[in-house]
């Protein structure tokens, strides 16, 4: 939950979505995703135009893949960086977490003293969509400005399955990475379904859907090492056309029942992209079976699994 007098950031996310579908029309993404860079420059002047956010550029920043950071003078001119080499939709994504920081927190970071001349936002915060407090509000305000959900149900409808294709024609639609396009589905879809990120073998992380979870299907990665499955498309490097558009593993492979597993490789990024999809409802969540890492996201969010 926000705090006492904080911008709520799927609010302020709505409102610029209201005023930019009455701007360009509601059919704006059938046109173009959003322009989040100019955006974060004329939004700003429109409502601080004493201290707006007066440059979005790129910056060597080991270790974060973006920034928001103010001068000394007074009142503060802003400024959004994002580290250098990202893609074009790694780059919407890590731009706009970094404009809602401006819209939802900037007067927390400037008058707390544990930001030292702005905001430094690492993998985990932004393109895992992994943080806690300020770093989620900042990636709920850029998934729903960026891909609202109004727009994504209707390409995407909550009851149907996903396929590559489909995920990656909404990811250009809204001009934002693979990854973010299916994390955004993830949140909404009413169907059991997993997304699992890895490298050499092993799971780098992994967020199922709201029903999966309740399910109790989830993998466990965090303070562990999780082996993906021998027979898993990663595992044996099959990036073929029959990896893109899935195949149906039987039971016993990923979990104790079927499951259907497509594969992507992103070689930019050294990691593949596996999208595991059930069948049914599937069995009741077990309180024992909760997964440290969505578990601690629900309590911090105030959102405890449905037992």
């Amino acid at each position: 939950m926000s705090e006492p007098g904080r911008l709520r950031p799927l609010k302020e996310a709505a409102r610029i979505t209201q005023m930019l579908d009455i701007v360009l029309g509601a059919d704006r993404f059938d046109r173009a995703p959003v322009d989040v860079l100019r955006l974060a420059l004329e939004y700003s002047r429109q409502i601080a135009p004493e201290s707006p956010i007066h440059e979005v550029v790129a910056r060597k920043m080991p270790g974060c893949v973006g920034a928001l950071v103010y001068g000394e003078a007074r009142p503060r001119q802003w400024a959004i960086m994002y580290h250098v080499g990202q893609s074009d939709g790694r780059r919407s994504f890590t731009v706009g977490h970094e404009f809602a920081h401006y819209v939802l927190h900037r007067q927390l970071i400037e008058q707390d003293g544990a930001f030292d001349g702005g905001i430094y936002c690492d993998e985990n915060a932004v393109d895992r969509r992994g943080g806690s407090g300020i770093e989620q509000e900042a990636d709920e305000f850029a998934a729903a400005l960026l891909m609202p959900l109004h727009d994504f149900r209707r390409q995407l409808p909550a009851k149907a399955r996903a396929d590559f294709d489909t995920l990656s024609r909404l990811a250009k639609r809204y001009g934002v990475s693979l990854t973010a396009a299916i994390l955004r589905w993830l949140e909404y879809t009413e169907t059991r379904a997993m997304m699992v990120v890895s490298n050499e073998g092993f799971a780098h992380w992994a967020k199922p859907s709201g029903p999966a979870l309740k399910s109790g299907r989830f993998i466990r990665t965090k303070n562990t090492v999780y082996e993906l499955p021998s027979q898993a498309f990663a595992a044996r490097r099959d990036y073929s056309d029959r990896a893109l558009s899935g195949i149906s593993q039987q039971a016993g492979i990923w979990f104790p029942e079927p499951v259907h597993e497509m594969c992507f490789r992103s070689d930019r990024y050294d990691q593949e992209i596996t999208v595991l999809q059930f069948e049914a409802d599937g069995p009741r969540f077990q309180a024992e079976e909760e997964e440290t890492d969505v578990f601690d996201h629900f309590k911090r969010s105030g959102q405890m699994p449905v037992r």
